[in-house]
């Protein structure tokens, strides 16, 4: 470092009137350095960060969530050695090298300007990056889980924040070795594959494009860390692959069975998720620029055969998994790219998982269950994430394989048991050109023709629709639907009035309206009302749900339900109700032996349609179900 020339000055005369900025910032470390010639070197002051050793900083790579932070500068990098400061550095003392320590006298000849100084770049240094103490973080909870062949640790933090903290761990990979992999070993892994670009973007041949990157990754990284565990490198090759095929570190939380959302909102802030028990969750991830939001927005739309720019900045699609895509471009949203992923569950919900989580009763679920196999058409409503879909998906799987199903969706999120006789169908968006386009009214009108016994649809928004709906009950079709509202009548009153208007007498060709809620102080899902419908749209409720108890309690008989079956099946009012109880038995014998998987309860339905007797003798005797 040059020298600055020793000044003529006395201590404690008066500094020049005009400094450059540099002066006061050579003042400052040089005063530094002085006072660290008096500190032992085993007790560094408390506001002084320990050195790190010389091998540690040669070997250590920073690690990812400290990109973007200066590192710290050290006094003997300041300055150069052009030596053009010489003069600028005049009336500054500066120790030499073996200079005895300056006594206490000079050390308090520093300008007071200068102590302000160091103080404010004290605070600017050391505050953005210093840890805060322990004490303040709370663990509510921590988990491992897959993702892919990458084991992950998750921690749920609770900090000084006004939400909760989603952290990810990955153990096996270290920052310098993501670093090493997201830039070198990528290009490396890109230039070895020899594939087309519509082969990679083809989701039939998913499984084929991966198991050959997945050979080539093993071989880049056979070069590059030869002396590798075989275990090791494979962890290496599937983040290597995420990184590549994937949406990068996007890919960890997608993983997660217990996320419902992971949502990007720029890349200033950090990255969302919506933890199933903890709710909205700020996590320790923040991707790295906008350009990075939308080249993941822009693969999404490639595989599902769109594109999103800035003509057509909005995007809504879906990935080969089944999760849905939400994507928006600045300046529509104006702080910038948007990402939203709502997450397919990966275990498709059922009629016993909803009674073991108690988001319906048994007695509820059971004369649901009647409604479904006395071919019923019913309507499932309720808020956004209320949990429709998932109602639905496991009262589907309620009906008898030996009927023909049609199921039409927007995107793909209903799972039925493998054995069952369906079909689904799904909408297409018009490419940009305009053409091509396939609608929700075109899929059901399509679907009358396929001589369906029972038709789902995912969600019923207009009145074109709404009335192939209602034709199709009249029709001797079995139809279950999901709507957006919030209570019974709320469903009824959407039904009547524009946009979908329904004449109020076609209302009773559906026999009942199951209502979903999701109370968010609580963060719990339950089904609000089973309510039954009467002529011209009136309603008679069954069961509400009481919010101070949290139980479900009966609050009328079943009337015009029970006129139909006894119509149709000959069964008594006594005889109805001895069914119901029959089921709740089935119900709660499944829940107690953890008969939760899809194919699980499909088929103990399907049994019991074919030879009640069987199922109910192992209920009497607590027997398991052989599969």
């Amino acid at each position: 470092m040059a020298r600055s020339k020793k000044s003529s000055k006395k201590p404690g005369s008066k500094p020049a009137s005009k400094k450059t900025v540099e002066e006061i910032v050579k003042k400052i470390k040089e005063s530094r350095a002085m006072r660290e010639r008096e500190v032992p070197a085993d007790e560094p002051e408390d506001d002084e960060m320990p050195a790190l050793e010389p091998s540690s900083r040669k070997e250590d790579f920073p690690r990812i969530e400290d990109e973007g932070v200066p590192p710290l500068e050290d006094s003997e990098e300041e300055g150069g050695d052009d030596g053009e400061d010489d003069d600028e550095d005049e009336g500054v003392p500066s120790p030499s090298v073996g200079a005895a320590p300056p006594s206490p006298s000079e050390k308090a000849e520093i300008p007071k300007e200068l102590e302000v100084a160091a103080m404010v770049e004290r605070t600017q240094e050391f505050e953005p990056i210093a840890e805060r103490p322990a004490s303040r973080h709370k663990v509510l909870d921590s988990y491992t889980f897959l993702s892919e062949a990458i084991p992950v640790e998750i921690s749920i933090l609770r900090k000084e924040d006004f939400v909760p903290i989603y952290s990810i761990s990955i153990p096996g990979i270290a920052g310098g070795t993501k670093l090493l992999l997201e830039t070198k070993l990528r290009a490396e892994l890109i230039s070895d594959v020899k594939l087309d670009i519509t082969e990679i973007l083809d989701p039939k041949k998913q499984q084929m494009v991966k198991a050959k990157f997945q050979d080539s990754a093993m071989r880049v990284l056979g070069r590059n860390f030869a002396q590798l565990p075989e275990s090791k490198m494979r962890i290496l090759a599937s983040y290597l692959i995420q990184n590549t095929l994937g949406l990068g570190e996007l890919e960890t939380p997608l993983h997660d069975d217990f996320l419902e959302e992971v949502v990007v909102n720029n890349s200033r802030d950090p990255v969302w998720v919506y933890h199933k028990k903890y709710g909205w969750c700020k996590t320790n991830l923040r991707l790295k620029n906008e350009e990075r939001i939308y080249d993941y927005a822009a693969l999404v739309a490639r595989k599902v055969g769109r594109q999103i720019n800035i003509l057509s900045p909005l995007l809504d699609a879906h990935l080969p998994s089944g999760d849905r895509v939400n994507a928006t471009l600045f300046p529509v949203s104006n702080y910038g790219n948007t990402l939203t992923i709502r997450r397919f569950s990966r275990n498709p919900w059922t009629i016993t998982n909803l009674i073991r989580g108690k988001t319906i009763s048994p007695e509820v679920a059971a004369t649901i269950w009647l409604c479904v196999q006395s071919e019923l058409s019913l309507v499932v409503a309720g808020g956004t994430g209320s949990g429709k879909t998932s109602f639905l998906n496991a009262l589907s799987g309620l009906i008898p394989a030996n009927q023909r199903i049609i199921s039409i969706e927007d995107t793909r999120e209903l799972t039925l048991p493998s054995f069952l006789h369906w079909v689904p169908m799904v909408t297409r968006e018009p490419n940009p050109e305009g053409k091509g386009e396939v609608s929700m009214l075109d899929l059901m009108v399509n679907a009358l023709r396929q001589r369906p016994d029972r038709i789902v649809v995912g969600e019923v928004r207009r009145q074109r629709e709404a009335e192939v709906l209602f034709e199709a009950m009249h029709t001797g079709h079995s139809v279950y639907a999901t709507l957006h509202a919030d209570n019974a009548q709320q469903t009824i009153s959407r039904l009547v009035n524009p946009p979908i208007n329904v004449p109020e007498e076609n209302l009773d060709a559906l026999a009942g309206v199951v209502v979903q809620y999701r109370q968010r102080r609580k963060n719990v899902r339950r089904t609000l009302e089973f309510a039954e419908v009467q002529k011209m749209g009136k309603l008679n409720t069954i069961y509400r749900w009481d919010s101070k108890r949290d139980v479900t309690v009966k609050s009328g008989n079943l009337s015009s339900i029970a006129n139909t079956i006894e119509l149709y099946s000959g069964l008594t009012p006594r005889e109805i109700d001895a069914e119901i109880l029959e089921k709740v038995s089935v119900l709660n014998w499944m829940v107690k032996h953890g008969y939760e998987a899809v194919n699980e309860v499909g088929s103990i339905v399907s049994h019991y349609y074919r030879d009640p007797e069987e199922v109910l003798g192992a209920v009497k005797r607590k027997a398991k179900w052989e599969f």
